[in-house]
């Protein structure tokens, strides 16, 4: 049967425009599917946190001991059988928190009385809220305290004793009343064994008037029970530099220091305002009579730094106002 003559000269079939347009746009889709799905497995993405095959974030977020880190300002590095671990954060300056490294610290309770002997009491706490018993011994102890009235007067360094639920306790009589601060310097042992280093602060408080005192002009010497401790370097901000400290008697002649807690000294310093914490350890042998400290300002403003020395068996603190520019 002949076509007639219009239908035959039209040639093929058109395509209608609405059925193209959605072949497009569907064939667009799948091109760009399997587009992505190619780059993905030549250049995978890493995998979210908790994610399956991630790799886990270790318990605190602290880097396993004697892997690569730098030492923040203020501090060095602590070995402790053979492992390294730090402590510090932010511009260098450590104890502004309670909590750090996925470590808490909890006293027992935050008031005392003036001039009435008492007891602080606290623990450490990891991220599971679980007491922690296990710290490396640093210095001869596992846990070193300092508390501080807030115009950096009645300075305390303190060794608690544990009990076996985890409980720090040590005496403490404050001097005076007003706002106080204890400093929980320690290393703590993780489950895995890894060490991490840590220094967590809190407030105390001690009802009473309180009249706070300016603090001592800065001064390079200080006395203290007839013994002279006098130190010559100058701290910079943000580069480490070396303070050397000699200790005289009243004769004018070396004091015999003597080693205390591992070391011929220690010196803790905190910075005016924020009272944020560097707590900087000695070169390991004296050079002649001075005792040399390696200690990097976190920032401008104004220190207060208590070294500790033992002479014939007593530990005495001598007190140095700093000013570093």
């Amino acid at each position: 049967m002949a076509l007639p003559e219009s239908e035959a000269s039209a040639g093929p079939v058109a395509v209608d425009r609405e059925t193209l347009r959605l072949a497009l746009v569907v064939g667009g889709l799948v091109l760009a599917v399997l587009l992505g799905f190619g780059l993905g497995r030549l250049n995978p993405a890493a995998s979210p946190a908790g994610a399956a095959g991630a790799t886990p974030v270790p318990a605190g977020g602290a880097a396993p001991a004697g892997g690569d880190h730098s030492h923040p300002p203020g501090t060095g590095a602590h070995s402790h059988d053979g492992a390294t671990v730090t402590q510090g954060g932010g511009d260098g300056a450590t104890g502004l928190s309670i909590s750090s490294a996925g470590y808490t610290l909890v006293p027992s309770a935050r008031e005392l009385a003036v001039g009435r002997a008492a007891e602080l009491r606290f623990q450490i706490r990891d991220d599971r809220r679980r007491a922690v018993t296990r710290f490396a011994v640093v210095h001869d102890k596992p846990m070193h305290v300092i508390v501080v009235r807030r115009d950096l007067t009645g300075y305390r360094h303190l060794h608690p004793t544990m009990s076996a639920d985890g409980t720090w306790s040590v005496p403490l009589t404050p001097s005076d009343p007003g706002a106080w601060r204890m400093y929980a310097d320690f290393t703590a042992v993780a489950d895995d064994g890894r060490q991490v280093a840590a220094v967590l602060g809190a407030d105390l408080a001690v009802p009473g008037g309180y009249a706070p005192r300016p603090l001592p002009a800065p001064a390079r010497s200080a006395t203290v029970d007839g013994f002279s401790a006098a130190y010559t370097g100058t701290p910079d901000v943000g580069r480490s530099a070396p303070l050397r400290f000699r200790v005289t008697g009243a004769d004018g002649g070396a004091a015999p220091l003597e080693p205390y807690l591992g070391a011929y000294g220690h010196l803790v310093a905190l910075r005016e305002g924020d009272l944020g914490y560097l707590h900087v350890h000695p070169e390991p042998v004296p050079d002649g009579d001075a005792v040399t400290f390696w200690l990097t300002a976190p920032g401008p403003g104004r220190y207060r730094m208590f070294l500790d020395f033992q002479v014939g068996g007593v530990v005495r603190t001598a007190a140095f106002t700093l000013t570093v520019d």
